[in-house]
Protein backbone atom coordinates (compact mmCIF):
# COMPACT_ATOMS: atom_id res chain seq x y z
CA UNK A 1 0.00 0.00 0.00
CA UNK A 2 2.64 1.78 0.43
CA UNK A 3 3.98 4.24 -2.56
CA UNK A 4 0.17 4.41 -3.99
CA UNK A 5 0.06 7.64 -5.90
CA UNK A 6 -3.13 9.37 -5.37
CA UNK A 7 -4.44 11.54 -8.22
CA UNK A 8 -7.17 14.07 -7.85
CA UNK A 9 -8.59 16.15 -10.47
CA UNK A 10 -5.78 17.96 -11.66
CA UNK A 11 -3.12 15.70 -11.29
CA UNK A 12 -0.98 13.57 -8.89
CA UNK A 13 -1.48 14.79 -5.21
CA UNK A 14 1.16 12.69 -3.49
CA UNK A 15 1.76 9.14 -2.26
CA UNK A 16 1.00 7.07 0.45
CA UNK A 17 4.06 7.31 2.81
CA UNK A 18 2.98 4.76 5.69
CA UNK A 19 -0.20 4.41 7.73
CA UNK A 20 -1.01 3.67 11.24
CA UNK A 21 -2.43 0.66 12.81
CA UNK A 22 -4.58 -0.35 15.63
CA UNK A 23 -2.13 -2.19 18.09
CA UNK A 24 -5.11 -4.36 19.26
CA UNK A 25 -7.43 -5.38 16.22
CA UNK A 26 -4.54 -4.55 13.35
CA UNK A 27 -6.67 -2.28 11.68
CA UNK A 28 -5.45 0.45 9.61
CA UNK A 29 -6.61 3.16 11.18
CA UNK A 30 -4.66 6.15 9.16
CA UNK A 31 -3.01 6.54 5.99
CA UNK A 32 -0.31 9.02 6.22
CA UNK A 33 -0.12 10.81 2.91
CA UNK A 34 2.67 12.93 1.89
CA UNK A 35 1.39 15.41 -0.60
CA UNK A 36 4.66 16.84 -1.63
CA UNK A 37 3.54 16.56 -5.24
CA UNK A 38 0.94 19.49 -4.02
CA UNK A 39 2.00 20.84 -0.71
CA UNK A 40 5.64 21.20 -0.57
CA UNK A 41 6.66 19.20 2.46
CA UNK A 42 3.01 18.34 4.28
CA UNK A 43 1.93 14.90 5.11
CA UNK A 44 -1.84 14.34 6.43
CA UNK A 45 -3.41 11.15 8.01
CA UNK A 46 -6.20 9.97 5.95
CA UNK A 47 -8.78 7.73 7.73
CA UNK A 48 -9.30 4.67 4.80
CA UNK A 49 -12.84 4.74 3.34
CA UNK A 50 -12.88 1.40 1.47
CA UNK A 51 -10.76 1.45 -1.69
CA UNK A 52 -11.44 5.69 -2.18
CA UNK A 53 -9.02 8.34 -0.34
CA UNK A 54 -10.31 11.82 0.22
CA UNK A 55 -7.75 14.31 0.83
CA UNK A 56 -8.95 18.60 0.89
CA UNK A 57 -6.26 21.17 0.39
CA UNK A 58 -7.21 22.10 4.24
CA UNK A 59 -6.43 18.57 5.59
CA UNK A 60 -4.74 18.75 9.04
CA UNK A 61 -0.84 18.56 8.37
CA UNK A 62 0.30 15.78 10.35
CA UNK A 63 4.17 15.26 11.97
CA UNK A 64 5.77 12.96 13.61
CA UNK A 65 5.72 14.33 16.28
CA UNK A 66 2.07 14.54 16.49
CA UNK A 67 -0.25 12.22 18.72
CA UNK A 68 -3.05 11.25 17.90
CA UNK A 69 -5.81 11.06 21.02
CA UNK A 70 -9.22 10.72 20.67
CA UNK A 71 -10.10 14.53 20.67
CA UNK A 72 -7.34 14.71 17.55
CA UNK A 73 -9.01 11.98 15.95
CA UNK A 74 -12.62 13.51 16.44
CA UNK A 75 -11.19 16.92 14.38
CA UNK A 76 -9.29 15.13 11.97
CA UNK A 77 -12.65 12.83 11.37
CA UNK A 78 -14.88 15.79 11.83
CA UNK A 79 -13.25 17.69 8.93
CA UNK A 80 -13.65 14.11 6.97
CA UNK A 81 -17.29 14.72 7.60
CA UNK A 82 -17.42 10.87 8.49
CA UNK A 83 -18.27 8.93 11.74
CA UNK A 84 -15.36 8.01 14.10
CA UNK A 85 -14.60 3.89 13.90
CA UNK A 86 -15.09 3.86 17.19
CA UNK A 87 -18.44 4.95 16.83
CA UNK A 88 -19.00 1.67 14.52
CA UNK A 89 -17.26 -0.32 16.60
CA UNK A 90 -19.79 0.69 19.66
CA UNK A 91 -22.71 -0.65 17.53
CA UNK A 92 -24.43 -4.08 18.38
CA UNK A 93 -23.67 -6.53 16.32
Amino acid sequence: MTSYHLLARDGEIGHVEDFVADDETWAIRYLIVATTDFWPGKRVLVPPNGSRVSVGKGAPEYTERSLITRDHEIGLYGYYNRPGYWVEELLPA
